[in-house]
């Protein structure tokens, strides 16, 4: 009885070891294949967050516009006859305010703008109403306060505190090349300066067929420095003084999707209150997630003149608000037409295709598929 009972027990069933690594196996190649599928679900849900709050934008947009008649400056605000009297830049925001401060009271930030519009003591320091100048010290509240709809959950944001608010957004200028930050030039796309504000009625090619707003990618306020295969998304390449006659020009300065060996600064995103050009502007020359130039080497957000391109880390192309409101997606691989071309006068047809056309407010361009 006793040599049956460890029979028994010897002939129990279990795993062999083979058996367990084939388990193992099984549920490796599983998860290999589900993985990817769960990062696009993922991915997904982040780019309807982003269209989502474009189409916010897109709503404060119309209210603004019906309120006073036009769309807000992309840069404007008070401004000093004498800035040499003001070291600290406190007395006025020196015409550089972005149309973000504007847009405020229109994306349910009212209590954010009143404080602004009021001026008064924040953190020890008095200030004009309409605040400072937008670059001020991060120590005036309302620039270090992070708005939450600024932000795109595909963007890869240091969202540290205590530091100036960010943004994944930007307004654009067309397919406007260069005087990106006048007050006063004519602009080709809806935002310009605080001199030649645009409404409805400027925008004669239609609403439904020109862009307002677009993605791009916070390039982590990089200083001046030398390229080492950063992504082109996330880098603007300095000194390409051809780009000015010539956008095509920016493509010779990387290799693919990455960029090295060449001057580069990242000032996109880092300052959601500076109406700068490269800070809260895009332009409609060079297509979605291709290189951004600037014709000079100034080393902070003050450059006049390149190309800046909307761009995303969502697969293949960026959220887009038109300025009737509605969103698309528009594919990196739309058609830009002559790359090489010259810019084009105020009123000419736009020559870098469909996406100089839905840049344009008046260029007369019929726009096919996008």
């Amino acid at each position: 009885m006793l040599v049956s009972l460890k029979s028994a027990r010897r002939r129990r069933p279990g795993f062999t070891l083979v058996e367990l690594l084939v388990v193992i196996a099984i549920i490796g190649v599983l998860v290999a294949l589900l993985l990817p599928a769960v990062q696009a679900a993922r991915e997904a849900a982040r780019r309807t967050q982003c269209a989502n709050n474009l189409k916010q934008f897109g709503i404060g947009l119309q209210n603004y516009h019906d309120v006073y008649r036009v769309f807000p400056p992309r840069r404007g605000g008070t401004n000093s006859p004498n800035i040499a009297s003001d070291p600290n830049r406190v007395a006025c925001n020196y015409d550089r305010l972005s149309a973000f401060v504007a847009l405020l009271p229109f994306i349910e930030q009212k209590g954010l703008a009143d404080q602004i519009a009021q001026g008064g003591n924040v953190g020890g320091t008095t200030y004009p109403p309409g605040g400072p100048a937008a670059w001020h010290s991060a120590s005036y509240i309302p620039w270090g306060t992070q708005v939450k709809m600024l932000l795109c959950p595909s963007d890869n944001i240091n969202k540290q505190r205590n530091a100036y608010g960010k943004n994944s957004y930007a307004f654009s200028l067309g397919d406007l090349l260069t005087t990106h930050n006048s007050p006063t030039a004519v602009t080709r796309g809806i935002f310009g300066g605080s001199a030649r504000c645009m409404g409805l009625q400027n925008i004669t090619d239609g609403s439904s067929n020109t862009i307002a707003m677009s993605e791009r990618t916070w390039g982590n306020d990089l200083g001046p420095s030398t390229a080492t295969n950063q992504d082109i998304r996330t880098v603007t390449v300095m000194n390409v003084s051809s780009v000015s006659v010539n956008p095509g020009a920016c493509y010779a300065q990387v290799v693919g999707t990455h960029v090295s060996g060449v001057q580069i600064k990242g000032r996109f995103g880092a300052l959601w209150s500076d109406g700068q050009a490269e800070r809260v502007g895009f332009n409609t020359i060079l297509p979605p997630n291709a290189p951004s130039c600037v014709n000079d080497g100034n080393v902070n957000a003050d450059s006049n003149g390149g190309v800046l391109n909307a761009s995303s880390m969502h697969p293949n192309g960026v959220n887009s608000v038109f300025a009737d409101g509605s969103i698309h997606f528009i594919n990196q691989n739309i058609n830009t037409g002559n790359k090489a071309a010259p810019p084009p006068l105020p009123g000419q047809s736009s020559p870098y295709g469909i996406w100089g056309a839905l840049g344009s407010i008046d260029g007369g361009e019929a726009n096919g598929e996008y």
